[in-house]
């Protein structure tokens, strides 16, 4: 059995479609639609279903894609082991929130490039929804979500934490020392807010909603180095996780708003794909974010 050919059906598996398979691949189609024919020729069984240009797994393509992942890991397990190097080196793509990937740029990256300099880094920033699609479909090696709890036995949860949030505004705010505030105190004012539908903001929408209420900001954007900027400037109010505003608050830029009657659950979560295989530089990128950066 051709490895290349396995391989090649875990993408058309993963992407549903010869085409993005094969370009993914740097094939062309008819080369990706020879080796799965030979492979089923060689396994004895239909591994999709063609109908009108769409395709789908049958049962026992199902059934091959685990032990097609187990094939490859094993495979790329052995070629490691037999590698010279002696230092950690290899690519890591890393998807997150924009604050996220702030914070690991600002506070982490130097340190662990320094400990690691064989291993080279691609951040990407998306929404919760895309970043488990990118899981699913061997886009991203790991993802760091800020949204609802999550779990799926197709994922495998490094490390998580659930997140203090706070309703921020500038430290010379109406609001500043006001005690056991009510959202209705401050929903009318104005709101400068991470983008609508994208993770803590999504679920901040969904709590007001159970209120009947909304917040309509005056503007939206994903930086939230932006965001706490502005705040400091005006009399804006927004809602971020209490890492991003911590030193702010130290600093007496800003300070929380004491609203009492919203709870927003939200959670810092460490996932990679259970068919992932995990290489050397993954292993000590995930042990490194275990070992430093949930400690906010």
């Amino acid at each position: 059995m051709e490895l290349r050919n396995l391989i090649s059906f875990i993408y058309v598996a993963e992407l549903g479609s010869f085409t993005k398979a094969a370009e993914q691949l740097g094939y062309s189609q008819s080369t990706i639609s020879f080796q799965i024919k030979q492979l089923e020729e060689e396994l004895g069984c239909l591994l999709f279903e063609r109908i009108n240009h769409t395709i789908t797994l049958t049962e026992r393509g199902h059934e091959l894609v685990s032990y097609a992942h187990q094939i490859r890991a094993l495979t790329d397990e052995f070629k490691e082991n037999l590698a010279e190097e002696k230092e950690c080196g290899g690519h890591i793509h890393i998807v997150t929130p924009d604050s996220v990937c702030e914070e690991m740029i600002y506070n982490h990256y130097i340190d662990f490039h320094n400990r690691y300099p064989l291993i080279s880094i691609k951040f990407t920033t998306a929404d919760t929804s895309v970043m488990f699609d990118m899981l699913d479909h061997n886009e991203a090696d790991v993802i760091i979500t800020l949204d609802n709890h999550a779990y799926h036995k197709d994922y495998v949860i490094a490390k998580e934490e659930q997140l203090s949030m706070h309703f921020v505004a500038n430290a010379k705010s109406k609001f500043a020392n006001a005690a056991n505030l009510s959202i209705q105190d401050i929903i009318a004012e104005p709101f400068i807010l991470t983008e609508g539908g994208q993770g803590y903001r999504r679920v901040l929408d969904k709590e007001l909603a159970k209120k009947s209420l909304a917040i309509t900001p005056v503007l939206e954007i994903g930086r939230t180095d932006i965001i706490t900027l502005m705040v400091t400037q005006s009399s804006m109010i927004s809602f971020l996780p209490d890492f991003v505003t911590a030193p702010l608050i130290q600093s007496g830029e800003l300070c929380y708003l004491d609203v009492c009657d919203l709870h927003v659950d939200i959670w810092k979560q460490l996932i990679y794909h259970k068919n992932k295989w995990l290489s050397k530089s993954l292993k000590a990128f995930i042990q490194y974010i275990m070992e430093n950066e949930f400690s906010s």
